[in-house]
C-alpha cells in the first residue's frame, strides 16, 4: 500500500492565527447580523458581530488589566454555553493558549491539569468556584485570577465576569498579539486519560484552521447559513429554518466542540443551538423545535437515539445528517438508527493530537461503506503499519521502520500531515514515543483500509485481548453482543487466566428492563451459546459475561477499558483472599 493519500485534491490552507481566519474573511457570504450562537433553553442570543466584539473586549481587557501576555494559558473549567466563543476568541485575539477542562473534575483532577499548563487565570461558573479553589490550593496557585462565564450578578471585584474586565475601547485601541500561526500554540487540550494520566495536547493555530479547511469539501459545505446547498438529494433544510441549524450537545472543552462547533460555526455562518448539557428527551425536543438539521453525536447518543422509549414521541425528520465522533459505531448500530428515526449518520476518525479529524465521511458517501470511517482529508497521509512495541527510537526520534501493510491488512494506523500535534507538554517522552522526527504519528489504533481508501477502526492496540496466540478485537465482540434484543449496552475486556494460561474475553452486559444487573445462571447460559454461535472458536466468550447497572464511559462516550480492569482485578483480589483464607 505505501503511503496513502487523499482521494481530493490538495488545499492551499491558509497560514493565518485563527481569529484572523474566522473574522478577517474576504470570502464570508453571511451578514454580521446573522445570529451565530443560540442558547437551547433560555431566549438568548448572540450573532457574528457580537461575538467579535465581546472577543475583541474581553482580549484588550486581558491585556490592559491583567497584563496578557504572549503564549499565557487561559483556562475554561465551565460547561457549554453561548458565551464560550466570544472567551475562547477572545484569548486567542490576546496572544493566549486555551486549555479547556471538564467540569465534572474533582478537584483533585483539575489541580493536576493546572499544575501542568500553569494556568494564567480561569474562567468558570459560579457554582464550581469552590471547586476551582480547592484545585488552585492543591497545585499550588490559589493566587490565580478567577473570573465568572455565568451569573454576572454574582460577580465581585475579586471575582469578576468576563465582561467586566473588557477594555472600552478594543477594536481600535489595543491590536492582537503577533502569532506564527505553526509555532504558535492555540490551545492545550488534555487527552480523556482512558489509558493513564492525561496529557496536555499542544495545537498551533495552524493545526486548526487547516482541519478546519479540510473539513469544508465534501462536508461541511453542504452546511450553510442560508440553506442554499444539498448534495445526493438530501432535502434542504425546511424553510422556516431559514438555514441549517446545528444542534450542539458534545462538550466544547473535548477537541470536538471546540474546533468542530466552536471554531466552526463562526467560520462557517451556520447557526448553532447550544445544549448545556445533554438529555434524551431534550436533545430530540430540540431537534423538533428548533428544525436541526445536523447534530454531532457520540456512540452512546447514537444508542439511545436506536433503543430509548423517549425518541418514538419526537418529529427528527429535520436532520438532514448526523455525525459521531470519538469512538467507532458498528454497522448494526448505524443501520438499527436509520431504520428507526431516518437519521443519516455518518462517521469520522480522529483523536485530540490531530485537532480531531484526519478521516471523514463525505455527505454523499454517508452509507457506503455503512460502518467506515470514511476516506483521508486533502493534505493527509496515512500508512498501516504491522504492530509492535517501540515505534520510534526516543534517543534519535528516527522511526524502527515498522513494515507498511498492504490494502487491507490489518495493523496500526499512523498519520502525517497539517493538523498533527506539536507534542505533549511537559512530557518528551511521550512525545519522542508517539510523534517522529519526521511527522508521523502512531495513533495506537488498529485497523485496515479497502482498496477505495476507506478506514476501517477496528480496536486500540492497548486493548486487543490476546487469547493463545489470537488477537480478539473487544469493538467487534460489542458489536456482535449488541445485536442481541435483551441487551442495551455493553463492553468486553481480556481477563487473565493462569489456568489456562492466556486472556479469555469477558462482556459487561447492561441488560434491558427495570432491574438491569439481575440474571440468572440460565439467562446467562443462554446469552453465551447465543454469543458463542456467532463467532469463530477463539472469539467466544470463554471469561463469561457479568450483568452491570452501567458501563463505565467517559464524557466523549469511549468505554474506560482500565475502570473494566480494575473490576476484574477486585475480583482477582478477592478471590486470593478467599483461597488463602481457606488455608
Amino acid at each position: 500500500m505505501a503511503i496513502l493519500t487523499s482521494p481530493m485534491p490538495p488545499l492551499n490552507l491558509p497560514e493565518t492565527d485563527i481569529f484572523s481566519f474566522v473574522f478577517d474573511r474576504k470570502d464570508r457570504k453571511f451578514p454580521d447580523n446573522h445570529k451565530l450562537f443560540q442558547d437551547a433553553e433560555i431566549n438568548a442570543a448572540y450573532t457574528y458581530a457580537e461575538i467579535k466584539k465581546s472577543a475583541l473586549d474581553f482580549g484588550a481587557g486581558l491585556k490592559s488589566k491583567l497584563k496578557w501576555k504572549n503564549g499565557d494559558v487561559l483556562a475554561i473549567f465551565a460547561a457549554n454555553s453561548i458565551e464560550w466563543p466570544a472567551v475562547v476568541l477572545g484569548g486567542l485575539q490576546a496572544g493566549g493558549v486555551i486549555s479547556p477542562a471538564n467540569p465534572g473534575y474533582t478537584a483533585k483532577e483539575f489541580a493536576q491539569q493546572l499544575s501542568d499548563n500553569s494556568a494564567r487565570a480561569i474562567i468558570t461558573q459560579y457554582h464550581l468556584l469552590d471547586t476551582v479553589r480547592e484545585a488552585l490550593a492543591l497545585a499550588g496557585m490559589a493566587d490565580t485570577p478567577l473570573v465568572l462565564i455565568d451569573q454576572p450578578e454574582k460577580s465581585t471585584a475579586q471575582i469578576p465576569h468576563f465582561r467586566q474586565i473588557n477594555h472600552p475601547n478594543s477594536e481600535s485601541g489595543c491590536a492582537g498579539m503577533r502569532i506564527n500561526p505553526k509555532t504558535d500554540l492555540a490551545f492545550l487540550v488534555y487527552s480523556s486519560g482512558t489509558t493513564g494520566k492525561p496529557k496536555g495536547v499542544k495545537l498551533s493555530h495552524y493545526n486548526v484552521t487547516s482541519n478546519i479547511s479540510q473539513l469544508q469539501p465534501g462536508d461541511q459545505e453542504y452546511l450553510t447559513w442560508d440553506g442554499s446547498r444539498t448534495c445526493n438529494g438530501i432535502p434542504l433544510p425546511k424553510r422556516e429554518a431559514g438555514g441549517d441549524r446545528v444542534l450542539a450537545c458534545v462538550p466544547f472543552w473535548h477537541i470536538l466542540g471546540l474546533t468542530k462547533t466552536v471554531i466552526n460555526s463562526l467560520y462557517t455562518g451556520v447557526t448553532t443551538i447550544v445544549l448545556t448539557k445533554f438529555d434524551i428527551g431534550k436533545w430530540c425536543r430540540t431537534v423538533q423545535e428548533e428544525s436541526i438539521s445536523f447534530s454531532y453525536v457520540v456512540p452512546p447518543i447514537v444508542l439511545l437515539l436506536c433503543k430509548h422509549p423517549a425518541v418514538s414521541k419526537y418529529d427528527l425528520s429535520s436532520i438532514r445528517m448526523a455525525n459521531s465522533g470519538a469512538a467507532t459505531l458498528s454497522p448494526e448500530l448505524i443501520t438499527a438508527c436509520f431504520k428507526r428515526t431516518g437519521i443519516r449518520m455518518k462517521q469520522g476518525y480522529g483523536m485530540t493530537e490531530t485537532c480531531p479529524t484526519v478521516f471523514n465521511q463525505t455527505w454523499d458517501k454517508w452509507d457506503k461503506p455503512v460502518g467506515s470511517t470514511g476516506q483521508l482529508l486533502p493534505n493527509v497521509e496515512a500508512k498501516i503499519c504491522e504492530l509492535c512495541d517501540e515505534a520510534f527510537d526516543p534517543s534519535t526520534g528516527v522511526p524502527a521502520e515498522p513494515r507498511v501493510l498492504q490494502q487491507g491488512e490489518t495493523g496500526e494506523l499512523y498519520v502525517r500531515g497539517p493538523n498533527v500535534f506539536l507534542g505533549y507538554h511537559n512530557n518528551c517522552v511521550a512525545t519522542e514515543a508517539s510523534l517522529s522526527a519526521d511527522g508521523w504519528y502512531r495513533t495506537g489504533d488498529v485497523g485496515f483500509v479497502d482498496n477505495k481508501g476507506n478506514l476501517f477502526i477496528t480496536d486500540r492496540v492497548k486493548e486487543l485481548i490476546k487469547y493463545k496466540g489470537f488477537q480478539v478485537a473487544p469493538a467487534e465482540l460489542e458489536g456482535y453482543l449488541l445485536e442481541h434484543s435483551q441487551i442495551a449496552d455493553c463492553a468486553v475486556v481480556g481477563v487473565r487466566s493462569d489456568e489456562a494460561g492466556t486472556e479469555l474475553p469477558r462482556a459487561y452486559v447492561v441488560r434491558k428492563g427495570t432491574v438491569k444487573n439481575q440474571g440468572t445462571i440460565e439467562d446467562t447460559k443462554a446469552m453465551l451459546q447465543w454469543f458463542n454461535s456467532r463467532v469463530a472458536n477463539h472469539k467466544r466468550l470463554r471469561g463469561g459475561i457479568v450483568f452491570v447497572d452501567q458501563i463505565p464511559r467517559s464524557t466523549s462516550g469511549k468505554t474506560l477499558r482500565k475502570v473494566l480492569k480494575e473490576w476484574v482485578q477486585r475480583e482477582r483480589d478477592a478471590s486470593d483472599m478467599k483461597v488463602r483464607a481457606r488455608l
